[in-house]
């Protein structure tokens, strides 16, 4: 059976620069899931497989790469439906 994927919408702890770029630290899921982000390797303008269009943040976490999305002022992942 192939799992799907939706919109998981998380709070992401955010750095500004001086110039106003964005740079996420760390997810933050719930009390007990927290994911410092590593390194920021990539951001681009994309499509998200389960729908939106935002910028998408490569991330470094723990040593795997993963993607997190910012569209309209939100964050979110693509993790796997609960269902």
């Amino acid at each position: 059976m192939k799992r799907e994927r939706e919109k998981k919408y998380v709070v992401v702890d955010v750095r500004f620069s001086e110039d106003g770029r964005l740079r996420p630290l760390q997810i933050v899921f719930d009390e007990e899931h927290i994911y410092e982000i590593d390194r920021v390797k990539d951001v681009c303008r994309r499509a998200a497989d389960v729908g939106g269009v935002g910028d998408r943040y490569t991330c470094l976490i723990r040593g795997q790469e993963r993607y997190l999305w910012f569209e309209k002022g939100r964050w979110f992942v693509e993790a796997f439906s609960s269902t």
